[in-house]
């Protein structure tokens, strides 16, 4: 398989954490590498210094909050600040194994646009701030093209925490930061969305990002969704960028109307 088609899985949300050592003996040792594990211990359970890496699925910590608790809070705060609290507050099941909240970008001069973007990166959960790192510099430059900018334009990430390996999150991880996402979106009452990555694509405009990128379409509130794909997919496939380009001009157009 080239590399190229492994990036593509990755960015897809098909991630998995590598290790040389089973989970078993990682949690009798606290191991990350063979090297901390004495020999008759890997002899025993079939491990082999120099063998190849397993794969291994991240396992997400036990859920701590209910979605009908989710459901409620979500209804409680009046403002936008109210709401950022409560998030800071939610005790989702991601929460415990992430750095921090990576907290929304709300914009000092809204345009009327809301980016929705998926799951929060290793910088973003490093620095607590939605898409850093170079996916977040090519972002820039996008808002840029069209005249717009973070100062204008909110970005809510579809999650607030990032998920173990950086995978993608579970229907029940997705539920309950769910209406913390549609609340802050009716809060910011956008004249369009723009969502980044297949997640937020099928999660806010019900689409298929193969399928359905750069065709806007509806929610049930009648705003207008332009689903592209991640600044990250276009860092792996600077080819994409055309696509990109033309549907940013459609967004550009619209909002001027």
């Amino acid at each position: 398989m080239n590399d190229y088609c492994v990036q593509d899985l990755i960015l897809a949300g098909v991630k998995w954490e590598i290790t040389d050592v089973p989970c078993a003996l990682r949690a009798k040792w606290g191991a990350t590498s063979t090297a901390s594990i004495p020999q008759s211990q890997t002899a025993q359970n079939g491990v082999h210094i120099g063998a190849r890496a397993s794969v291994v699925p991240p396992i997400a910590p036990s859920c701590t909050v209910t979605q009908d608790a989710a459901d409620s809070m979500a209804r409680r705060p009046v403002d936008v600040d109210g709401m950022l609290r409560m998030i800071g507050e939610l005790n989702h099941p991601l929460r415990a194994a992430a750095t921090g909240t990576v907290f929304p970008n709300i914009a000092k001069n809204p345009n009327g646009l809301v980016i929705v973007t998926d799951v929060p990166g290793a910088e973003d959960d490093a620095t607590g701030k939605i898409l850093s790192g170079p996916s977040g510099e090519l972002l820039d430059k996008m808002l840029a093209a069209i005249g717009m900018s973070r100062d204008n334009v909110s970005i809510v990430p579809i999650v607030f925490w990032r998920t173990p390996g950086g995978r993608t999150p579970t229907t029940d991880e997705l539920s309950l930061a769910r209406p913390f996402v549609t609340r802050l979106i009716e809060m910011l009452s956008p004249r369009a969305i723009l969502t980044l990555g297949a997640t937020p694509a099928l999660e806010i405009a019900n689409v298929k990002l193969s399928t359905g990128h750069g065709k806007l379409v509806q929610t049930e509130n009648a705003t207008p969704v332009m689903p592209i794909y991640h600044p990250n997919y276009l860092l792996l496939k600077p080819s994409a960028k055309r696509d990109v380009w033309t549907a940013l001009q459609e967004l550009q157009n619209l909002l001027k109307n």
